[in-house]
């Protein structure tokens, strides 16, 4: 597991820092036709939680209005109002987690892993999805490669701990292969199905 990490942590640093420098000129150009097609920055921020449940900002590129509320269920649909144009093309193609490379540059994230939530959604977690706090947060997981937005966020929770409890190289590799199909298809991008829990307070998908 010392090597596993070693090795997760080298990848991680080489990919997303090679990444940022390949595409800088398209974050530039995203970043101001954001600004220049809605009020607001270009870069929404917000804090999640890490691993061990340690707070750190996270990164997007803004997909919603400045005035709608960041704590709100995700979209359920392209022709959601408070999404702006240029936000609902930036979610079909995933072009919004972009900035998330800078996160596991930090070392606040990892390529693979659960996806980052809020912080107050930690209390509502049991023993077991508190499990998924063992490993850094990911761009992608095994819930993004398994339904993403068609899950409940009680199954995203399980396949998250699903990860811990059986994190390898090979399932890194299968999982981002995986997601690159995925995003190719474009599948799972709003939210079809929510819990009580998640239905009242949302992912915050900005």
């Amino acid at each position: 597991m010392v090597l596993f990490n070693i090795c997760k942590r080298a990848f991680d640093i080489f990919i997303s820092l090679l990444g940022i420098v390949l595409l800088f000129p398209l974050f530039v150009a995203i970043v101001l036709i954001i600004r220049l097609s809605s009020k607001g920055p270009g870069v929404f921020k917000q804090q999640r939680a890490g691993r061990n449940g340690k707070p750190f900002v996270f990164y997007k590129f803004r997909t919603m209005k400045v005035d709608a509320d960041p704590f709100a269920p995700s979209p359920k649909t392209g022709k959601d109002p408070r999404l702006t144009k240029v936000g609902k093309f930036l979610r079909e193609y995933s072009l919004d987690e972009l900035p998330q490379l800078f996160n596991v540059l930090k070392g606040d994230m990892s390529f693979i892993g659960p996806r980052p939530l809020y912080l107050s959604q930690m209390a509502e977690w049991n023993e077991r999805q508190k499990k998924r706090l063992l490993v850094k947060p990911g761009l992608t997981g095994l819930a993004q490669i398994h339904g993403r937005g068609e899950l409940t966020l009680e199954k995203k929770l399980e396949l998250d701990v699903i990860y811990v409890e059986t994190a390898s190289f090979l399932t890194d590799i299968r999982v981002l292969l995986e997601t690159f199909v995925q995003v190719f298809r474009r599948k799972g991008i709003y939210e079809k199905r929510y819990s009580r829990t998640e239905y009242t307070r949302g992912e915050g998908k900005q």
